[in-house]
């Protein structure tokens, strides 16, 4: 019995062994092969990015790691510098290596017949008769003049006037004999000026006026150098 015993002690024992050297050789093994090998840098997502977010707002959420040149995915960042001024395409999750073919130019995904509103703007959609947003022709990226009529606080009429404002898409029926005819308008606005509009829209009357048209093959990078400026007048 205890012959036995020995006997079964000694196998676990050479099987232990053999298990440890075993792992060691192939780690060895794996050492020798990853020291032989190039080391690239990339661009690992930390923590999951939205899609729509610009690139200078990624690199918070990315860290530089270096892995075998076999393993670093084609089409790999390195840095940013790459894509900037592009904005994500789709959510970025963590672990995955940042690829160039997940960015893209914002005017590249807007849709046909915009353009993007510039910087520090925002859109406010009017609902108009044609014969308020000249005649139903006004089309994205022309400059208008939106005229606001009202009531001053007195109870007088007052009016107010703001000139160059971007027209970032424009939709509906243009046949102002119709009296069901609609046009919506939507206007690249800043804070004060779009109160003002929503205010118009509430309590009076809006009349848009053609101040400069479109350029052909106007895009977003070309009419966001320009802000609206505003005047008033009563």
């Amino acid at each position: 019995m205890q012959r036995r015993l020995l006997a079964a002690v000694a196998a676990f024992l050479i099987a232990a062994v053999g298990a440890v050297v075993l792992v060691t050789y192939a780690q060895s093994a794996d050492a020798r092969a990853q020291a032989g090998e190039r080391l690239v840098p990339v661009l690992v997502v930390g923590r999951t990015v939205p899609a729509g977010t610009g690139a200078a707002d990624v690199a918070s959420s990315v860290s530089t790691e270096e892995v075998p040149a076999r393993l670093a995915a084609p089409g790999g960042l390195s840095d940013l510098s790459a894509v900037a001024g592009f904005v994500t395409t789709a959510d970025l999750l963590p672990g995955e290596q940042l690829l160039a073919d997940r960015f893209a130019d914002p005017a590249s995904l807007l849709a046909a017949g915009t353009v993007a509103a510039p910087a520090g703007t925002q859109e406010v959609s009017l609902t108009l008769q044609p014969q308020q947003a000249v005649d139903g022709a006004l089309k994205a990226g022309d400059r208008v003049g939106v005229l606001v009529f009202g009531t001053g606080a007195s109870g007088t009429p007052a009016s107010q006037s703001i000139d160059g404002v971007l027209v970032t898409r424009s939709s509906g029926a243009t046949d102002s004999t119709d009296p069901s005819a609609q046009v919506t308008v939507t206007l690249a606005l800043d804070g004060p000026q779009s109160a003002a509009v929503i205010a118009g829209m509430q309590q009076g009357t809006i009349w848009l006026s053609l101040q400069e048209m479109a350029r052909p093959g106007t895009t977003s990078a070309s009419t966001a150098a320009a802000t609206p400026s505003a005047g008033a007048q009563s």
